[in-house]
């Protein structure tokens, strides 16, 4: 039987401090459908992520490879998540949808 293989084990080990610059379609704000949740990805391979009334409840590194996306919270958590299409992520059990300038 294979060895079950958890998100953790297959990211990079850079320090949470470190970034790498960013340039795929998916740049910009992130909301969901009720605007509760909005996170930016920013060019700099960092993301910061409000939760209602709280501005930057979440911020952290990321790396988009194709349409995925991997993310690793400044706390040490780490998450990932699928562009269904450049204009919709599916993120942790969630539907986030580009916000237009």
């Amino acid at each position: 039987m294979a060895p079950i293989t958890k998100a953790e084990d297959t990211m990079p080990t850079q320090s949470s401090t470190q970034t790498q610059p960013q340039n795929h379609p998916y740049l910009g704000m992130w909301v969901t459908g009720d605007g509760r949740i909005r996170q930016k990805l920013l060019p700099t391979g960092r993301y910061d992520e409000a939760r209602g009334n709280r501005q930057s409840a979440y911020q952290g590194r990321y790396v988009v490879t194709g349409n995925h996306i991997d993310y690793w919270d400044d706390t040490g958590f780490t998450a990932d998540g699928t562009f269904i299409d450049n204009d919709t992520l599916h993120h942790g059990g969630m539907v986030f949808y580009r916000e237009k300038p």
